[in-house]
């Protein structure tokens, strides 16, 4: 299906759409719809003391450094979080470097103290059923999910890296700090992936978005050192489309040599991918640039997840 085909949508923060599941790859049309908010379990997640919020500064974009002007419709501005037009001039202080995600009060506890491998699982029911919250990364093959992950945790073989793409074929669930989940899914995207196990991980996959009610966002993994590829707009849009919970995070940031990447470097294809996908939402997904290898984007995901977490844990 055409992807000017799909109408705008209301990008979902904390609300998903209790859909059937979509087994085939071509995109139904879509629909506005606006959804109720979803009450999630109570998770027996333990606090530990709060980060107070000034010491997150580092990780906010400093007056002096040039940033990218937003207008309030391409910011990713959280719940109970107000921000008036007024003080649009003024926002570079609160806004995550790289990103487009303003700072709110549920930043905190973002540190990683330990993290540990747990289970893989082929079905959404045989997952972790301690109720803990959890963050979802999914993105095509060899864009970098595994060394990213390696990175937030700052454990070089939490997650192996393979040189062969298409290597997870479960889905694999990291304790963080013994109160919330890292999950790895398989990748997409992999021609030389048997058709039938494609197959497999696509309904799996799509399962446990649609079923999971644990899990706070999807972190869709985006390669910024090339083009928009069409299968990640369209990964985007199914997620969309069923609204479920979806942070951009375009990794291999800190490529810069014009090698099969257009001539363009990462920031422009960040850019591009953006203005293609805004077409499609009404609001704007929030994005963060990354690198596994220089840990450019690790803190400002960690306090994304942490102010994501800890506004669901109160609701």
């Amino acid at each position: 299906m055409a992807l000017s085909q799909i109408p705008k949508l209301h990008f979902p923060i904390f609300t998903r759409f209790p859909s059937s599941l979509y087994t085939n790859t071509n995109l139904p049309l879509l629909t506005k719809i606006k959804l109720p908010a979803l009450t999630r379990p109570k998770s027996t997640f333990t606090t530990t003391e709060p980060i107070p919020i000034a010491e997150a500064h580092d990780l906010l974009t400093p007056q002096e450094e040039t940033q990218p002007q937003f207008s309030l419709d391409r910011l990713f501005i959280p719940p109970e979080t107000e921000v008036s037009i007024s003080e649009n001039s003024s926002l570079g202080p609160r806004i995550l470097k790289g990103s487009n995600i303003v700072l709110s009060k549920y930043a905190r506890d973002a540190q990683v103290v330990q993290a540990e491998f747990i289970k893989s699982s082929v079905r959404t029911e045989d997952c972790p059923s301690d109720g803990l919250p959890e963050f979802a990364l999914v993105g095509r093959s060899n864009v970098g999910k595994s060394s990213l992950l390696n990175s937030l945790v700052r454990r070089k073989k939490l997650a192996l890296t393979s040189k062969k793409p298409g290597k997870t074929q479960c889905i694999n669930h990291f304790k963080v700090n013994d109160s919330w989940y890292l999950v790895d899914l398989p990748g997409y995207g992999y021609a030389s992936a048997p058709q039938e196990l494609r197959t497999d991980w696509n309904k799996f996959t799509k399962d446990y978005f649609l079923n999971r009610s644990t899990l706070v966002s999807v972190f869709l993994l985006i390669d910024a050192s090339i083009p928009a590829k069409k299968i990640d707009l369209e990964y985007a849009s199914w997620l969309g489309q069923n609204q479920v919970p979806m942070t951009l995070i375009f990794t291999k940031c800190d490529k810069r040599k014009k090698k099969r990447n257009g001539g363009k470097r990462p920031e422009e294809n960040v850019n591009e991918f953006q203005e293609l996908i805004r077409g499609f939402f009404e609001t704007a997904p929030p994005w963060i640039m990354t690198s596994g290898v220089t840990n450019q984007g690790r803190d400002e995901m960690l306090l994304h997840m942490a102010q994501l977490r800890n506004y669901w844990l109160k609701h």
